[in-house]
């Protein structure tokens, strides 16, 4: 079958190798980079035959990854981290790009193949790194954030190396033939922005409206294949003007849609190109060459974790980020393998180079989950060795905190709670460790300590023997957990008031003896009943019982702890039956012109008149000798049936 049944191959043996990585909890780019190793032309068995046609299909895995980059491409991202992110990041890898050009004229390469390999050592690997944050739950961490926005400017360096490194094997070029390549670059992101930014979003807003979402899906893969193939023939990469026609869309109305529908693609093609760079693996060359290899591995990862553990300090990050950044950031990247094709296409770098960075890459990938593990253990190792660095606080009155309200987390919850407070005039102190929240909080005038909740020196930062009550917003049980058992250590007569996600979690902190705990998704299932049953024409006082009912249940606790609590809940209750309404006295309405005496509304409909606005004067509280007149507008309290009976009372009949 030729081409068609090395596709088939492909698949079938990344599907295998994607399934053995998932269940070993590595990225699948891994298994598919072991899978292309099985079926390459060194190892035997069942081998694909075509592996250069399969190499041009990987062209376009390289193009699509490069694009989706750009359409998840945005600035916004960065701001949080924006300094060590746009000024840190070209400064690592400058420094990386030397460290790797020192190494690779140690092992004896040559001037320009020991550039590459420093430019290859200098990315890290995005997919790499995101799956293992997720897995260890740290996204949103202050150090995920970092290593984020270091990550994405690198992808963008990708571009200006995938241009001018090629140059480089060009001796007689020199200088100019560099300046034309950035000449050309820059020329085709001029057009870009100013052409692109009206054309491309014009096309894909025709074509959406067409309501076809195969031909939106062709829209824009022509577009980021197209500008690809275009800056190709105008003497630029393939995947450089791929980048830059996602990063365009990117700012359009449809950049969310495209990414979401070329993901798929994406995937597919980049399957194609991880494999292929597993085939080219020659693990003959791994077995006599695993010494030079292990060593590379080990310069690689104390070189490059080092180089970003110093930068990220001297942008005065503290406390663990530099640790974790360094950690996590050690690995080479999967653009590396984008570099080294590049590189092997172009005559840049030799064969052997080539298979000693693939080996090297591979080995890095798979030790990053075990090495970025190490952070926790590491960092308390180094807690006990040395002393504790001061904490940052911000707005923390002159005199101190006294008979306060400790908030542990700074996110949606906790902000509004602040908010109320800081409204009331009452003290409060809010403890957060992702420090864009703590900037949010700063600028809002909140009290702020800059640490995690856990940790016994931010709760004495927080002065929780002194405080009145503790408020806990973070929704994990097993944080949920620590932060309780810490607090009842510190202060057992401290009240505490926390939140679940679900009935389990309440029962567990009900357990460890926190005061309250509120349960946000009962809540809204509540209400969203509570407007069902309202619509299916229940009976208002029906659904009121249910819901106190399923509240009395769960709340159970505190209410039989506080009596108070119960009567704030029933007078709650009371003002939802007894709701005002105003009802206007039409001109044939038959109440016109009759006292509040001949009426008798409380005695016929159960319900009470507390005012009347005339003539745009409000009459509050009217006795029994007030006339009602015709266009009167009357205030009536009462449960809705009483209510109700009244509004058919004054109702014009039909003639």
């Amino acid at each position: 079958m030729g081409i068609a049944g090395d596709i088939v191959i492909i698949v079938v043996a990344a599907l295998i190798g994607g399934l053995v990585a998932h269940r070993m909890k590595q990225p699948l780019i891994l298994g598919y980079i072991l899978a292309g190793v099985l079926i390459g032309p060194y190892t035997g068995g069942v081998t694909v035959s075509e592996v250069a046609g399969i190499e041009r299909l990987a062209e376009i895995g390289v193009a699509l990854l490069l694009f989706a980059i750009g359409l998840e491409f945005s600035f916004k991202k960065l701001k949080p981290v924006r300094y060590v992110a746009l000024i840190g990041t070209p400064i690592q890898l400058l420094l990386t790009i030397g460290y790797g050009f020192a190494i690779g004229r140690w092992l004896g390469f040559e001037r320009v193949p020991s550039l590459w390999l420093g430019a290859m050592m200098s990315l890290s690997s995005t997919m790499v790194v995101l799956k293992t944050l997720m897995s260890q739950g740290r996204i949103g961490t202050l150090s995920s954030r970092v290593m984020v926005g270091i990550l994405i400017v690198q992808d963008l360096a990708v571009l200006p190396l995938v241009i001018l490194l090629p140059q480089l094997s060009n001796p007689e070029a020199g200088l100019p033939l560099l300046g034309l390549a950035a000449l050309k670059g820059g020329l085709f992101l001029v057009l870009m922005i100013l052409g692109g930014t009206k054309v491309l979003p014009w096309i894909l807003g025709l074509i959406s409206r067409w309501r076809s979402r195969e031909l939106f899906l062709l829209a824009i893969t022509s577009i980021g294949l197209g500008i690809g193939y275009g800056t190709h023939l105008f003497g630029l990469s393939f995947a450089f003007g791929a980048f830059v026609a996602g990063m365009v869309l990117s700012e359009s109305d449809y950049g969310y849609r495209a990414l979401s529908d070329i993901v798929p693609l994406r995937d597919l093609f980049g399957l194609l190109f991880f494999t292929s760079v597993g085939m080219l693996l020659d693990l003959r060359f791994v077995m006599t060459h695993w010494v030079m290899i292990l060593v590379l591995v080990l310069m690689v990862g104390f070189g490059k974790g080092l180089i970003f553990a110093v930068i990220t300090r001297g942008f005065g990050y503290r406390n663990v980020i530099p640790l974790a950044t360094a950690l996590g950031l050690f690995q080479i990247g999967e653009f590396s393998f984008v570099l080294a094709h590049l590189g092997r296409e172009s005559k840049s770098i030799d064969g052997e180079l080539y298979l000693l960075v693939l080996a090297t890459t591979i080995v890095t990938m798979l030790l990053t989950p075990v090495v970025s593990n190490l952070t926790a253990p590491l960092y308390a190792l180094r807690k006990r060795w040395f002393k504790y660095e001061a904490l940052q606080t911000i707005n923390i009155p002159k005199a101190g905190l006294h008979d306060h309200v400790v908030i542990a987390g700074g996110g949606r919850v906790g902000s509004h709670v602040a908010s109320v407070l800081k409204n009331l005039g009452i003290d409060f102190v809010v403890l957060e460790e992702d420090y864009r929240k703590v900037e949010q909080a700063r600028l809002a005038g909140f009290p702020v300590v800059y640490g995690d909740a856990k940790e016994t020196i931010v709760l004495k930062a927080a002065e929780i023997d002194k405080a009145r009550l503790f408020l806990l917003t973070v929704p994990p049980i097993v944080v949920a957990q620590t932060i309780v058992d810490q607090v009842r250590l510190m202060n057992p007569r401290l009240d505490i008031v926390a939140r679940a996600e679900g009935v389990e979690q309440m029962k567990t902190l009900y357990e460890k003896g926190v005061h309250m705990v509120v349960q946000p998704e009962l809540e809204a299932g509540l209400e969203i009943t509570r407007q069902a049953l309202f619509h299916l024409n229940i009976p208002v006082t029906e659904i009121q019982r249910y819901s106190d009912a399923v509240r009395q249940d769960l709340y159970a606790p505190i209410y039989q702890a506080n009596k108070e609590y119960q009567t704030m809940d029933l007078l709650k209750t009371a003002t939802g039956l007894l709701e005002l309404t105003w009802v206007n006295v039409h001109p044939d309405s038959p109440i016109g012109g009759r006292t509040l005496g001949d009426l008798a509304v409380r005695t016929r409909t159960g319900a009470s008149i507390v005012g009347v606005i005339r003539a745009g004067k409000f009459y509050p509280g009217p006795d029994a000798d007030y006339r009602i007149e015709n266009g009167d507008l009357i205030a009536v309290i009462g449960e809705p049936e009483e209510r109700e009976a009244f509004e058919t009372l004054a109702t014009p009949r039909l003639a």
